[in-house]
């Protein structure tokens, strides 16, 4: 896939016609197996430009904390928030991711004036909202907060990965790799895997 950096445009077209603060919003680690799903959300500022900036997925790892950095040195505000196993397991992936954005986006300060999001749309926000097809691609505020969710839950697996040794974890950070597989085959669900998924199909 050709990586190309995300654009301001609907962010400065949001601001010219009076929301000041416009904010991104997306969420990482549905498709895993174990661990919590991460969403961030993310308000940039209008005069400092973050090179970049685009899809977590397309951007090295270690590029990917370098802008992770500059992203959280520079924005306006920035929140991350999740739902872990056993939530996901009691209301579904979807229900918890979207738990997850509201989270994240209720805990910026400010509060933006409008949110975009990468194709949902999250209930019970107070605020005005966007669905944005494609938006991690098409859109920096989401693709800054694609990339700090990213960064957030890959740290996150990795800590679990020495709390639960065997299954991997900062290889795959949760996915559902041959590898991650057979090692639950071997060792069976540990306490962060999502008892509600098929663990083993595939």
């Amino acid at each position: 896939m050709v990586r190309v950096p995300a654009m301001r445009t609907l962010e400065n077209t949001l601001r010219r016609v009076g929301f000041v603060y416009v904010a991104g919003v997306d969420e990482v680690g549905r498709g895993c197996l174990a661990g919590p799903v991460v969403a961030a959300a993310v308000v940039l500022h209008p005069d400092k430009h973050i090179p970049g900036v685009c899809d977590s997925k397309l951007v090295p790892a270690a590029e990917r904390e370098r802008i992770f950095d500059r992203i959280l040195r520079h924005a306006v505000a920035w929140a991350v928030a999740g739902a872990d196993p056993t939530e996901i397991d009691q209301i579904n992936i979807h229900q918890a991711s979207l738990r997850a954005m509201q989270r994240a986006v209720l805990a910026l300060a400010p509060l933006p004036d409008i949110v975009l999001v990468d194709a949902f749309r999250i209930p019970d926000l107070p605020m005005a909202q966007r669905g944005v097809v494609h938006g991690d691609r098409r859109c920096s505020a989401i693709a800054a907060a694609s990339i700090v969710a990213k960064v957030t839950r890959d740290v996150l697996m990795t800590i679990q990965d020495r709390e639960h040794p065997g299954y991997g974890f900062a290889a795959h950070k949760g996915y559902a790799t041959a590898e991650h597989r057979d090692a639950i085959r071997r060792l069976g669900p540990c306490s962060i895997h999502r008892v509600s998924f098929r663990l083993l199909e595939g």
